[in-house]
């Protein structure tokens, strides 16, 4: 296995390779250098003509509980200048597209909690398989946040408009079964058979030429979003508004001290 900074690595096996978040102990919260991490990995990708499939999955319980509010810029306190705060926080979305970009098909392993930015690099994924007790959604709303990282589109892709609304405006975890219903997941097995499944529908496309499927992902991925980009490239700006609002504030703080926050729409 291949450390990529801290709390990213991969391993390449079988013309597979697996790319997993290691931060177990913090429930694989994303900080801003494993999003630099991931986005180098998939990048290096996009010139690696030996592996056929990609298996994003994570150590331990959960996937992700999202990103790791225990960053300054996530508790409204980033010292840097507007300017270079909106620049920051690109990072995001560069993730992002740069996980829809790599060439190979990719199959995203979900267990336990995936939410915020672990539901994100979910739905960047081409197929996601959840064990039974995996459970997603899209936290930031309760946070006084915006869905950022141009991912909004993603999920109403997969799930259509009024769901979409139901995961992203109201911030719960929805479980397996729902998610299956949906068309958010595409299977959902036991617990302990969710590294291997993974690994089965990445075999299925490591048999097929390769030139062919890759042409056919790009192909489909241009078809199913095309005015994603342009659509959505204010979601940073719509963030470092709602960083500015006291209702983020206040959901920082009760979130730090365990309490139930108080919004005032301010």
């Amino acid at each position: 296995m291949s450390p990529v900074g801290n709390y990213i690595s991969t391993v390449r096996r079988n013309r597979i390779a697996t790319i997993t978040i290691s931060r177990a102990h913090k429930r694989n919260a994303i900080t801003h250098g494993m999003l630099h991490d991931l986005a180098r990995v998939a990048q290096q990708l996009r010139a690696d003509e030996e592996t056929r499939a990609v298996v994003i999955g994570a150590e331990g319980a959960d996937f992700s509980v999202g990103a790791d509010l225990d960053q300054s810029h996530m508790q409204g306190l980033d010292e840097a200048s507007l300017l270079m705060q909106r620049r920051q926080i690109e990072i995001g979305r560069e993730v992002i597209q740069a996980l829809q970009d790599i060439p190979q098909p990719t199959v995203c392993a979900l267990r336990g909690v995936a939410t915020g930015a672990g539901a994100c690099i979910a739905s960047a994924c081409d197929f996601r398989i959840a064990a039974a007790d995996a459970r997603a959604g899209y936290g930031e709303v309760r946070l006084g946040m915006n869905l950022m990282w141009n991912a909004a589109p993603l999920c109403l892709h997969l799930i259509g408009p009024a769901r979409a609304k139901r995961m992203i405006m109201t911030g719960k975890l929805f479980d397996a079964k729902t998610l299956l219903a949906w068309g958010f997941v595409d299977e959902v097995v036991p617990v302990e058979d969710l590294e291997a499944t993974a690994h089965r529908w990445a075999d299925e496309y490591v048999e097929l030429p390769p030139i062919a499927v890759q042409m056919i992902k790009k192909s489909l991925n241009y078809l199913s979003g095309p005015l994603d980009r342009s659509i959505m490239h204010m979601d940073s700006d719509q963030w470092l508004l709602a960083a500015q609002s006291a209702d983020f504030r206040e959901a920082a703080a009760a979130f730090f001290e365990k309490r139930t926050p108080t919004f005032t729409g301010r």
